[in-house]
């Protein structure tokens, strides 16, 4: 029987400090033999297919498989599954919603990856970009430093203020919005950005010294939100090296491999340095990885049958 758990059922089930735990694992676990594969394909129309294959962690004993639709101009714009199988036996033990499992995991990986490399001080946050994925590494981050203020741009003003009102709110701090991307950036200590830009929406000079900037929407060609002149001044920390060069923060800005200071699981794992200076720009530019889909699929669906949440269905019947 597989257990299917929808949008609203995954929400009730995930709690962002477990998976927070939960991706620290996996970052700090060994990588594996099986190398991680991520097919991104154009469509005839205005969207793009992507698949994620295989989701491995060691000591979860199971493995997943990704299918996502992208179409920008519709809401939501990603749509599609997460295939939970036995890594024993491939049954498939659960079909999760994947707009849901890839804004938590890409976002509270992001917030790890955040604390890591901003300041300790730095307790102002941009976020350019308000929407799910925004919003969880913001209460990862939240559960992991003090934020103290907040500054929110979105193309849609609405949805900006609306993104800070309730943060805002939550936090129990001044939540303000910018007219622009740059004018958001400019006096935060941590900058999130998370669109579908592409071209660069900050560029050198647009962040001072010292800050940290979070960089989400560069994870398949042709998108881009930061300029070459910005990373090549930056220490760059990404998820995987060689993807960030082929469809990444890298390919974006036309910059290659000696750009990149390393990656998160290194960081966290004592093997590359984060931040060396306190008044060096940083940069963390995930592509997204098959292992940290199975990290919060494996949470919910573990939670799920713990509370018996969700509808089963036999595909074999």
């Amino acid at each position: 029987m597989t257990l299917l758990l929808n949008r609203s059922q995954l929400e009730s089930l995930l709690d962002p400090a477990d998976c927070l735990d939960a991706l620290r694992r996996g970052f700090a676990a060994e990588s594996g033999d099986v190398g991680p594969q991520r097919v991104v394909t154009p469509l005839p129309g205005p969207g793009t297919a992507t698949a994620l294959i295989p989701g491995l962690i060691k000591g979860v004993p199971a493995y997943t498989v990704k299918v996502n639709a992208k179409f920008p101009g519709v809401r939501p714009a990603l749509r599609g599954v997460v295939c939970l199988h036995d890594l024993d036996t491939g049954e498939l033990l659960s079909l999760l919603d994947s707009a849901t499992v890839t804004a938590w995991r890409t976002g509270l990986a992001a917030a790890l990856g955040t604390h890591a490399l901003a300041r300790r001080d730095a307790d102002t946050v941009a976020v350019i970009g308000a929407g799910a994925q925004s919003d969880l590494v913001l209460k990862g981050l939240t559960g992991l430093r003090q934020v103290r203020e907040l500054v929110v741009y979105d193309l849609d003003a609405g949805r900006a203020t609306e993104f800070a009102k309730r943060h805002g709110m939550r936090l129990g701090v001044p939540a303000t919005t910018a007219s622009n991307a740059r004018a958001a950036a400019s006096g935060a200590g941590i900058v999130i950005v998370a669109t579908w830009a592409r071209r660069p929406l900050l560029n050198g000079g647009d962040v001072v010294a010292g800050t940290h900037v979070t960089s989400l929407g560069a994870d398949e060609p042709g998108k881009t939100e930061l300029g070459a002149e910005l990373l090549e001044g930056a220490r760059v920390v990404v998820d995987d090296v060689a993807l960030a060069v082929e469809m990444g923060v890298l390919a974006g800005a036309g910059l290659d491999v000696k750009h990149a200071a390393g990656t998160l699981r290194d960081l966290l794992r004592g093997q590359v340095p984060g931040r060396v200076k306190d008044n060096e720009i940083t940069v963390y530019a995930p592509v997204g990885l098959p292992w940290q889909d199975l990290a919060v699929a494996w949470v919910a669906y573990s939670a799920a049958r713990d509370t018996d949440t969700g509808a089963t269905f036999d595909f074999l019947r």
